[in-house]
């Protein structure tokens, strides 16, 4: 038990700094003490995504029980630098608010813009001046690995875009698809499994550029074109069900149908 520790009805943010500080300091949660960045890393993105189904479900309550969980780990990842007198949460909140008031110019500042555009250059063009990126191949490298591929691409081609690196119109990034689509025939007949990873990347890559040209987010598509399968196959495998045999007792042909009659089931309006 820890002593002078103040029970509440409702804590605050200082709170939260106390508790993760005494979690982690001796005589505190052996787990919490034992944590680095490295082993807690997984955990960050998976509260990240948690709260990101919060969001999808619009259900308020989980969003707002997955952003104390995200919260957690922020403090968690500041209070192993504030140990270290690297910084401290203090820090943290001091650089976001520096970063909002010097990339908010027309609101902090005097400059003036007359639309969302305008705003996202301004924003762009600061990000680019405080991180003194000079050249667009600075900017492009400034873009974390780390982050989900169809998002990473996605980025990247906006980024060289802005550059002037660009397609004028679809058709080229559509032409782009059918091209890789053939090398990637190529590579598979000369089974050189480097090559058709390597050829099966710039067809996903194609495609990608395609979604950004449509104003589409590849990340969100493949998300709702994977939930489309999953809902399909799980109709699918009742239907065959529902005929007296398993899916694997069925011809590819056979599934087929259950697959069409799945789609004007869910959608009626499908082809």
């Amino acid at each position: 038990m820890i002593d002078n520790f103040e029970f509440k009805n409702r804590y605050t943010c200082s709170d939260l700094v106390n508790i993760v500080t005494i979690l982690r300091a001796p005589g505190g949660c052996p787990w919490d003490r034992e944590q680095t960045h490295e082993s807690i890393r997984k955990n960050f993105i998976e509260e990240t995504y948690e709260a990101i189904e919060g969001i999808d479900k619009a259900d308020p309550d989980i969003l707002r029980e997955e952003l104390g969980d995200v919260l957690l780990q922020i403090m968690l990842h500041t209070e192993m630098e504030r140990e270290k007198g690297v910084f401290d949460f203090d820090d943290v909140c001091n650089d976001i608010c520096q970063k909002l008031i010097i990339r908010h110019p027309h609101v902090f500042g005097e400059v003036n813009v007359s639309s969302t555009d305008e705003v996202l250059s301004n924003w762009d063009a600061i990000k680019k001046a405080t991180k003194k990126q000079k050249t667009s191949s600075e900017s492009i490298l400034s873009i974390p690995r780390e982050l989900p591929a169809l998002m990473r691409a996605q980025k990247t081609q906006s980024k060289a875009a802005k550059a002037g690196f660009d397609w004028s119109e679809i058709s080229g990034a559509i032409d782009k698809i059918y091209e890789e689509t053939e090398e990637v025939k190529e590579a598979l007949k000369e089974n050189d499994p480097a090559k058709i990873a390597d050829e099966l990347g710039d067809l996903l890559f194609a495609a990608v550029n395609v979604c950004r040209f449509a104003d589409t987010d590849a990340e969100e598509a493949l998300t709702f074109a994977t939930d489309k399968f999953i809902n399909r196959f799980a109709l699918v495998e009742k239907l065959a069900t529902e005929n007296g045999k398993n899916m694997k007792d069925y011809t590819l042909s056979e599934l087929d149908v259950f697959w069409e009659q799945a789609k004007r089931m869910l959608n009626p309006l499908a082809d």
